[in-house]
């Protein structure tokens, strides 16, 4: 495998839980902080609460962002669930779905990394949070379409991609 270091020490990033903590405070969402790399949060949103979590690994200098949806999968749907995702990931330019492994949960996941940064900045968090929030927001009703109301996951996703015209 390749070595595409540069072998140029810097100093490593800021943790940035501290931040997230500020914002989640700020929000006034429940959040516990068991452990000084660990943050979970529960955000309201419009089809459910979400559920966040944050890990950072010092060692890599990688913030890692999770945020599950509250939607119980009968095991007899993950097939066609997981066509689902893999036609919803098309649709993002950051992050992707997949089925976390303990629970089988549609979650919307990202890293990112800080290696050379001081830190990650407000902004870049509530661009991170943000971004999870509007996607899982926009395809809650496709995961609901596919699993309960049997639908085709392609109609489901056209359906949650619609863009409005007009006021109504």
């Amino acid at each position: 495998m390749a070595d595409v270091s540069v072998h140029q020490t810097s100093e490593a990033a800021a943790n940035p839980l501290d931040i997230i903590e500020e914002i989640v405070t700020a929000n006034e969402w429940p959040f516990d902080r068991s452990a000084e790399e660990e943050l979970v949060a529960q955000v309201p949103g419009r089809w459910c609460d979400y559920r966040i979590y944050f890990a950072w690994n010092e060692d890599m200098s990688a913030l890692h962002f999770s945020c599950a949806l509250d939607l119980k999968l009968p095991r007899h749907r993950r097939g066609v669930v997981t066509e689902l995702l893999m036609l919803a990931n098309e649709k993002l330019w950051l992050g992707h779905f997949d089925l976390s492994g303990d629970d089988g949960l549609p979650t919307f996941r990202h890293a990112v990394p800080l290696r050379g940064a001081r830190g990650a900045t407000v902004e870049q968090i509530e661009d991170l949070v943000d971004v999870a929030l509007t996607e899982c927001e926009r395809f809650y009703p496709a995961f609901q379409y596919v699993v309960w109301g049997g639908k085709d996951p392609a109609e489901a996703v056209a359906a949650a991609c619609l863009e409005p015209m007009g006021e109504a």
